[in-house]
């Protein structure tokens, strides 16, 4: 799975909005604390509030906050708003494709992969994050040495 940096930048600033509790945050405190472009940030605030998982308000008291709370808003939430499902075969869902002969088998590999990654992302709350204080299976798969190796 490739993460983009859309979906990167949108899970930090969401875990930061998440960590500044309720009230609005500035726009532009949330860029300086985790290193995002301003306008980019701004763009990404707009899909996640179209998307229902952040409020905001115009104005010298205004800023962004979640809309629902932190341990009701999912990783796999924040990434499905700004860049769609989580796993797709030529933007299609994994299930929808079909391929004959020797390669029929990897429809089960797509949706296995996509099954695995709803795994980690669907159970990791932006609460979880912002506490650091993730899941224990989580832990798990992130401390096996063989997850760190790059193939």
């Amino acid at each position: 799975m490739r993460i983009s940096a859309r979906a990167d930048y949108a899970v930090r600033a969401a875990v930061e909005l998440a960590a500044a509790g309720e009230g609005p945050t500035k726009g532009e405190a949330i860029a300086q604390a985790q290193a995002i472009p301003l306008k980019f940030l701004e763009n990404i605030l707009g899909d996640l509030r179209h998307a229902g998982i952040v409020r905001s308000q115009r104005g010298a008291e205004g800023g962004y906050w979640l809309a629902r709370p932190a341990a009701d808003v999912t990783i796999a939430d924040v990434i499905r708003a700004v860049d769609g499902p989580l796993a797709s075969v030529h933007g299609g869902r994994p299930e929808d494709v079909a391929y004959e002969g020797a390669a029929a088998p990897l429809v089960q590999v797509w949706i296995a992969v996509r099954a695995s990654l709803r795994s980690v992302v669907e159970r990791v709350t932006l609460a979880d994050v912002a506490a650091a204080h993730l899941p224990a299976r989580v832990v798990k798969l992130a401390e096996d040495p063989e997850a760190w190796v790059t193939r």
